[in-house]
């Protein structure tokens, strides 16, 4: 439970705070928390994805953390009172330049509950129709339509390591198409 919480810097993307608090057994501590407003992200089937082999549409994305190119699911930040559903359609669009007609909830998953309240609400989309993307300045994406066949054996040999990815596809193979 927390006792008390000290701002200790606010960015674009995440704050950064020190709370103090009272652990299960009654005694206190500082934990640093980052307080990020959670993100959507969406699986984009660009075939029906109970079809044989489905196609998804991958981004190969630049990211300066990993040190150059991730493969990833199309996904963001939720706006201020932006739904988890609204803020899907919303990166589907800007950066895979899809719109869909369909889509789906999948789950709800905590990032790395350890130092940060960020959660990130996965979906699925299908009927993409094309539409025109429109990319912040620092986002260098290659949309690369994938058979879900090499995804998952991707995921299996460490070429695709981003979390949010893995877990949406292989949540989506398990439990909606169960593979």
């Amino acid at each position: 439970m927390q006792v008390s919480s000290h701002r200790v810097y606010t960015g674009r993307v995440i704050n950064l705070d020190v709370d103090t608090v009272r652990y299960p057994d009654g005694s206190t501590g500082e934990l640093e928390m980052i307080r990020h407003p959670g993100a959507a992200a969406v699986i984009p089937f660009a075939s029906d994805p109970a079809g044989p082999d489905p196609t998804i549409l991958l981004l190969r994305q630049y990211r300066y953390a990993t040190g150059g190119m991730l493969w990833e699911i199309p996904a963001g930040r939720l706006g201020p009172a932006e739904e988890p559903p609204a803020c899907a359609r919303r990166e589907l669009l800007e950066e895979a330049g899809v719109t869909a007609g369909r889509l789906e909830r999948l789950t709800t998953i905590w990032t790395t509950p350890g130092f940060t309240d960020e959660v990130i609400h996965l979906f699925w989309a299908g009927d993409l129709q094309t539409a025109s993307h429109a990319r912040e300045a620092d986002e260098f994406i290659e949309v690369v339509p994938r058979p879900l066949t090499a995804v998952l054996a991707g995921i299996r040999d460490g070429e695709i390591r981003d979390a949010k990815t893995i877990v949406a596809i292989l949540y989506m193979a398990g439990f909606r198409l169960r593979l």
